[in-house]
């Protein structure tokens, strides 16, 4: 049977990879973006892709009150509803949110609050049908606070432990919680920073959430060398990694 996704922050470089992925293998899709023109543009792609309409909604997710309308009327749409993909988030300018909280609370607001609440009401609904999967996407940064972008690292690791307690609190109700973790992914969200020879590209990042979907683990690490790389990252004692400057 195929899949019913929501996935909110559909127009991200990721999503969009991951929503043509999903598509092909005849996943009936929902899609929500903030951006009428781009969501427009996913959706007259996926729709030639295949030959089917998709159903969509802007919406901005930043707008809490509107997430039980957005996740009842992809619902509505598909004839019930089992999968939410989260892939929306901003990186936030990390020397502005040193500076200015209110710059800082946009980056919480947006990639944890936003996403936690979305997590929130679809475990509920999935409770209550028996069962379902809540795929959120966050991120290596959140794996240990750094001194380059600790706002958004800090967002994503309070999202990554978010999800770690709801996945323990849902899982006798046979709610899936998937945390995906992507290291640094060439997209318009990083395309100001450095280039890396760990990026990876947003279509490679999407065949790993496919699998995941399709897999049993909690948690994935993308691309998969991000495991190692974070293991050893997290081991380094405090007094060290203060002094690495990292």
């Amino acid at each position: 049977m195929a899949r019913r996704v929501l996935i909110a922050g559909a127009t991200s470089a990721i999503a969009c990879e991951t929503a043509k992925l999903l598509a092909a293998d005849g996943e009936r899709l929902f899609l929500v973006g903030r951006d009428p023109q781009k969501l427009s543009a996913v959706v007259a792609d996926l729709a030639v892709r295949s030959g089917a309409a998709v159903p969509h909604l802007v919406a901005d997710l930043d707008d809490l009150a509107r997430h039980e309308e957005i996740v009842s009327r992809a619902a509505a749409a598909l004839g019930g509803l089992d999968t939410l993909l989260v892939a929306h988030g901003i990186l936030g300018d990390p020397s502005a949110a040193e500076r200015d909280f209110d710059r800082a609370r946009q980056v919480f607001h947006t990639n944890l609050l936003g996403a936690a609440s979305l997590a929130t009401i679809a475990a509920q609904r999935f409770a209550e049908q028996g069962g379902g999967t809540i795929a959120v996407i966050s991120s290596v940064a959140g794996d240990r606070g750094r001194r380059s972008n600790y706002v958004y690292g800090a967002a994503k690791g309070g999202l990554s432990l978010f999800l770690q307690g709801l996945r323990n609190r849902w899982h006798a109700a046979h709610v899936r919680v998937l945390t995906i973790k992507p290291g640094l992914v060439d997209t318009p969200m990083t395309a100001h920073l450095p280039r890396s020879p760990l990026s990876a590209r947003p279509a490679t990042v999407a065949r790993g959430i496919r699998r995941a979907l399709h897999g049993r683990r909690d948690v994935v690490y993308l691309p998969w060398f991000w495991r190692p790389i974070m293991l050893v990252v997290k081991a380094i004692p405090e007094v060290v990694f203060k002094r690495l400057g990292l």
